[in-house]
């Protein structure tokens, strides 16, 4: 017990600093976002406490609409409406951003837990089974593999192909669909490498990880050939 409170009073300690020394220093930035917000992008992540999305994109507040969930999943639409899928409808139909990002992660508790969907271990979290299902498709991508048998690297494959599969479904969604056929909305698949701090592309097409920096490159050439 007096470890939840000493844990809850650093984080009041914290609220604290922020009201006293940073909240100051941008209270121009906070009062405009007092009545309103635009977004740029639609951040989808995974829910694990060590992905901090304004850390890793240095973005400020009102830049990111967040959605968290466990294993960075969007079921597709009609499959699972609630939170996930109305948060992705009020971003692009609503709110128009121009963006949306999923993000997965290295060493994911969510796709150690989807190798093997009927472990004992989950029968004490049937929820989380049942929303891992949503994920399946991914898995089965990774052919016979045993979950005994699984290291880092496949670990790290499966949840590169969680990423491609949940853009996939982003993509039966008529709030994206509608935005896209408009060309008014991009979508891109990340991969972050927690203990290298480092994040990689995901090409849809060739199903292989790009670098920032080449992105970016090509990025630069089309903006050229548009001007």
């Amino acid at each position: 017990m007096a470890c939840g409170r000493d844990t809850l009073a650093k984080l009041l300690s914290g609220v604290r600093t922020f009201e006293t020394d940073v909240y100051p220093d941008s209270a121009e930035l906070f009062e405009s976002l007092a009545s309103s917000q635009s977004p740029s992008t639609l951040f989808i992540t995974c829910a694990d406490s060590r992905i901090s999305p304004s850390l890793i994109t240095q973005t400020e507040p009102g830049e990111l609409f967040i959605v968290r969930n466990v294993g960075n999943i969007v079921p597709a639409y009609g499959e699972m409406l609630g939170g996930v899928s109305s948060a992705i409808e009020y971003a692009v139909a609503a709110l128009k951003v121009k963006n949306v990002v999923i993000c997965g992660h290295s060493n994911c508790g969510a796709m150690n837990a989807l190798l093997d969907l009927n472990a004992p271990k989950l029968d004490a979290l049937p929820t989380v089974r049942s929303w891992l299902r949503n994920a399946e498709a991914a898995r089965a991508a990774m052919g016979d593999l045993k979950a005994d048998d699984a290291g880092p690297a496949d670990i790290r494959q499966l949840a590169e192909y969680n990423v491609l599969l949940q853009l996939a479904h982003l993509r039966t969604h008529p709030a994206v669909v509608r935005a896209l056929s408009q060309g008014t909305l991009t979508l891109q698949g990340w991969f972050y490498d927690i203990p290298k701090g480092e994040i990689l592309i995901l090409d849809e097409k060739t199903r292989t990880t790009r670098s920032i920096e080449s992105v970016l490159s090509e990025m630069g050439a089309t903006q050229k050939e548009a001007v």
